[in-house]
């Protein structure tokens, strides 16, 4: 009977290092993620998290993919999503200039390093542009609903506010900074190339054991709630792992080899095409523009001008995160999300070219574009139920809090949210075969162990 080669996990000297260098710099970021940024009012950022409503929602949903970080407003605020919007920008820039799809079609590896140099040089700036933003858009949400502000100092730069400012932009930027460093030493010394979505995972699962505990204080609600959590979470775990495996194998036909004076048989294989590439950044990015009207037309609401105040009631409440048109307007822009940015993604394999190079081809299409034109169309009809069910789970929570009775919160059912949850199966599961791989890697491999 055969074992598995996981007992060996620990054996290993070199994996054990590896593991145990990742957990001792996870436990180093969530001491950072407690330290807190000179000159904020944390009780007014607590409150406005607790609060609903547009802004609640996004402080919500921030607060979350930072593990908390935003509540007490600590240096890693920001988290490391400077970061990662300066790589997806960069993503999105590559299909568009020519000059740089060429850069990275002729020679991949040296297009790979000017990636990572730009996006390390492109997160400064947009790190300190998040810093005066959240600081802004924080601010003003603060004094819209409860007339305080999160400073206890007047926000400015010039005079005696000069000093106060600049120390709170570069302890955000420094935090970030740091949080980055730290992903890019768990990619080289621990798991490889899992860094920053082990940081992320690390952020958002420190907010079970709190939310686990709101749920259970609740002496009328909390042990059927707890039941219907544990329900829900194993179906949509189950539902994830079901369509991020999900594939679709485009036979492909690999020319025969010369061995001697012979020619091999040609190689027939398959090209696994995946229903949901995009991941979960298309639930991150519709969540971010559909609450932006909402908070711009919070600064007009008081507006002296009646249809100025009229118009921005209007607004507010069509995006304030509630209701059945919000629900649908976010599942429509998660779905639209996810088909243009799997296109984006797609367009950079430039599989038209790369089997043209290998000689390979796929039957009854011809190479080179037609190929790029079929696989495209083949990726997009796959796409369809990947967007739905992403789509889905976006909003399962409005579904949920709908259905169950008004005393209940429907959102404190899922611990961590569902784009955390997507983030968390996906960083476990992407984990698990890193480190399977390397188990193999080592000699550990299962078919050639013998209990």
């Amino acid at each position: 009977m055969k074992r598995s080669a996981w007992r060996y996990l620990f054996k290993s000297e070199d994996i054990r290092k590896k593991l145990l260098i990742t957990l001792l710099l996870l436990v180093l970021y969530r001491f950072a993620a407690n330290i807190p940024v000179p000159g904020i009012n944390r009780e007014v950022i607590a409150q406005m998290v607790s609060s609903g409503g547009a802004a609640g929602n996004l402080l919500g949903l921030l607060d979350l993919l930072s593990g908390g970080t935003i509540s007490n407003f600590s240096i890693l605020a920001m988290g490391v999503y400077p970061y990662i919007t300066a790589q997806i920008i960069l993503q999105l820039l590559v299909p568009i200039i020519p000059a740089l799809e060429a850069k990275m079609k002729e020679n991949p590896r040296e297009g790979q390093k000017w990636m990572e140099r730009w996006t390390m040089i492109l997160t400064v700036p947009m790190g300190l542009l998040s810093a005066i933003g959240q600081i802004n858009i924080f601010n003003s949400m603060a004094q819209q609903m409860g007339g305080q502000s999160i400073l206890t100092f007047t926000y400015g730069l010039s005079g005696s506010s000069l000093i106060p400012t600049l120390t709170i932009l570069i302890s955000m930027m420094a935090g970030t900074m740091f949080g980055i460093w730290l992903g890019q030493l768990i990619s080289e010394y621990g798991i490889p190339n899992q860094g920053l979505s082990l940081i992320i995972f690390a952020g958002i699962v420190s907010k079970i054991p709190s939310n686990l505990l709101r749920l259970l204080s609740d002496a009328q609600n909390g042990w059927w709630l707890f039941i219907l959590m544990a329900v829900i979470l194993v179906l949509t775990i189950f539902a994830i792992v079901f369509v991020q495996q999900g594939r679709r194998n485009v036979p492909v036909l690999f020319p025969g080899r010369r061995i001697g004076n012979r020619m091999s048989m040609p190689v027939r294989s398959n090209l696994p095409l995946m229903v949901n590439m995009a991941g979960m950044i298309p639930l991150i990015f519709a969540q971010s523009i559909i609450t932006f009207p909402a908070i711009i037309a919070s600064y007009f609401i008081n507006s002296k001008t009646t249809w100025v105040a009229g118009f921005s009631n209007g607004v507010y409440n069509l995006f304030n995160g509630q209701g059945i048109g919000y629900s649908i307007m976010f599942f429509l822009m998660v779905v639209a999300f996810t088909f243009f940015y799997t296109d984006v993604l797609f367009a950079q394999q430039n599989y038209g070219d790369n089997l043209k190079k290998q000689g390979a081809q796929i039957p009854g299409v011809l190479r080179g574009a037609p190929t790029q034109k079929y696989l495209t169309k083949v990726q997009r009809r796959i796409t369809f139920p990947g967007a739905f069910f992403l789509g889905l789970v976006a909003v399962a929570p409005y579904i949920v809090n709908f259905l169950l009775p008004a005393s209940v919160s429907g959102a404190s059912v899922f611990l961590i949210g569902s784009a955390g949850l997507l983030i968390v199966v996906g960083v476990v599961r992407d984990t698990f075969t890193i480190i399977e791989t390397e188990l193999k890697l080592h000699g550990y491999d299962e078919s050639l162990i013998r209990g």
